[in-house]
């Protein structure tokens, strides 16, 4: 389990297929310095479980599922990464509850800068807008938004100064791909009103 607040701003290294899948390297010194095999870090949102730590970076095995599912098949060595440790029960909750399971890859369709922050407007995957609320949350990248608008295709949020500063969101621009996880209470609503209808 996450928050969605972005420990660091890491490196994409390299990614060693295997089949379908493949072993990725990542650089980020804060992420490591406590990291041990098994334990689960955030990788623009994905939940991926740490194979090697070896000081200021670690490698992760990655499926084709995740590929499927997510953007992470898009990176290039040199990418910059929004990573994120599991949250432990003395973690302050700043974001939300985020799983790391990506629910679908959005698109970036508009970008527009203000005087302190950027708003941002970013295409839905086919029947997820049912999930994304005025006012709720959703994780883009990992990182914990406040949805400003939301229709039928797309949503819209506004980037303050900190997270332009500490995230790729600041370096994303129109035409790019995001990871996206809605709020995953809204999922288990609809499944329990669901079985009893």
């Amino acid at each position: 389990m996450f928050t969605g607040i972005v420990e660091e701003l890491g490196e994409f290294l390299r990614l060693d297929w295997h089949g379908e899948g493949g072993v990725a390297a990542i650089r980020g010194p804060l992420v490591s310095s406590d990291a041990r095999p098994g334990d689960s870090i955030a990788v623009n949102g994905v939940c991926l479980t740490v194979v090697i730590a070896d000081g200021d970076g670690f490698t992760v095995d990655v499926m084709k599922e995740t590929f499927d599912r997510s953007a992470l098949g898009s990176l290039r060595p040199g990418d910059p990464v929004n990573l994120e440790r599991a949250a432990t029960l003395q973690t302050r909750l700043g974001g939300h509850l985020v799983q790391g399971h990506v629910d679908g890859v959005g698109t970036i369709m508009a970008r527009t800068p203000g005087e302190r922050w950027d708003d941002v407007t970013i295409a839905l995957p086919p029947g997820m807008s049912r999930y994304v609320v005025e006012k709720g949350s959703i994780t883009v990248d990992g990182v914990s938004l406040t949805v400003v608008s939301v229709s039928d295709s797309d949503f819209a949020v506004s980037l303050i100064p900190t997270t332009l500063e500490l995230t790729t969101l600041g370096r994303k621009g129109v035409g790019d791909l995001v990871n996206l996880e809605v709020d995953v209470i809204g999922k288990y609503v609809e499944k329990m009103v669901g079985v009893r209808a």
